[in-house]
């Protein structure tokens, strides 16, 4: 195995909006791994030696916002058309012309519209955990509003801007324990507790966060380093991804209903909400993505799939890539 493909390397990038910082291993063909929420280039860090291995340029971003890449002040500074047009920076930046994108969580969102509007750039797109659902129906804020009754969606709950870093910030490290558990196939609250992605009335998101235990694939060293990055940076800027919806919604317009045509994959958790909310998202992708390749979901899986599943994820993502069309 070359030097290459045995060490990560770190730097920063210019984009629209500062810098990206990036980290980097392996040559050959760039695949560009996109992040969610809340979490960091960091969460790639069993797929950057995989696809090293294979053969791959494997390039894993800190997202505007987040990390140590820039966070711009102005809220409309995370809508999509940004973020993606931060991705296009970071190929180009990289002397590449052409990638593929593999997004999770927010992340499968930002490597979606990447691919759909710069086709000419991104080649393929594999999503985790949120599956592809076109820009469609009544704008996001109201469908958000009207779900969970007498409980607010946290959805809802982030977009009112300070009120989740309020909840956050006085214990970064407590709460992401709380939310990775939450979420995590080994540590989520047994069918039938209150789910913890609704609030209560007057309540937080961490009321329903499990205590006490971390998930088996969340060591205290993997916490520390999630934790002392949104300690040193706030959350505002990760926040803001939910603060534009209502904006992306309006920016796309142009978009609506459109398929992925390119080469696609998805993976998800059989016990991720995400999964199992979206079923139907999943369902149309004869529609949706008629390019896809591949499509699995892992039972027993929660919702921070390359990390639980890191041996399996990084199986189908190989796997998928060799059967894609040389660039």
């Amino acid at each position: 195995m070359s030097r290459h493909a045995t060490e990560i390397t770190h730097r920063l990038v210019p984009s629209p909006g500062g810098r990206i910082h990036l980290a980097e291993q392996g040559a050959g063909p760039l695949v560009l791994l996109v992040h969610g929420f809340p979490e960091s280039w960091y969460s790639w860090r069993h797929q950057l030696p995989a696809l090293a291995a294979a053969g791959y340029r494997a390039v894993a971003v800190d997202v505007r916002g987040y990390g140590r890449s820039s966070r711009p002040a102005a809220t409309e500074a995370y809508r999509m058309l940004d973020l993606v047009e931060d991705n296009v920076a970071v190929v180009h930046a990289l002397g590449e012309e052409s990638a593929v994108v593999v997004g999770h969580d927010w992340g499968a969102n930002i490597a979606a519209n990447s691919a759909l509007l710069r086709p000419d750039v991104f080649r393929a797109v594999g999503l985790l955990s949120v599956p592809y659902t076109p820009r469609g129906g009544p704008r996001p804020r109201d469908v958000f509003a009207g779900m969970g009754g007498d409980e607010e969606f946290y959805v809802s709950y982030f977009q009112e801007p300070g009120r989740a870093e309020a909840e956050i910030e006085p214990d970064v490290r407590g709460w992401l324990a709380g939310l990775y558990a939450a979420l995590s196939a080994d540590t989520m609250p047994a069918p039938g507790a209150p789910d913890p992605h609704f609030v209560g009335r007057g309540g937080t998101m961490r009321d329903r966060f499990p205590a006490g235990r971390l998930p088996g694939w969340l060591s205290e060293r993997d916490l520390d380093v999630y934790a002392g990055e949104f300690e040193r940076t706030g959350m505002t800027g990760a926040l803001n991804r939910y603060r534009n919806m209502d904006r992306d919604w309006e920016d796309l317009a142009a978009f609506d209903g459109a398929p992925i045509t390119q080469p696609s994959l998805f993976a998800g958790g059989g016990q991720d909400a995400s999964t199992t909310w979206l079923a139907d998202a999943i369902e149309a992708y004869p529609v949706t993505l008629p390019g896809l390749v591949s499509s699995h979901i892992l039972d027993g899986c929660g919702h921070w799939i390359q990390q639980e599943r890191p041996d399996e994820v990084n199986r189908l993502l190989t796997e998928w890539l060799a059967v894609l069309p040389v660039s």
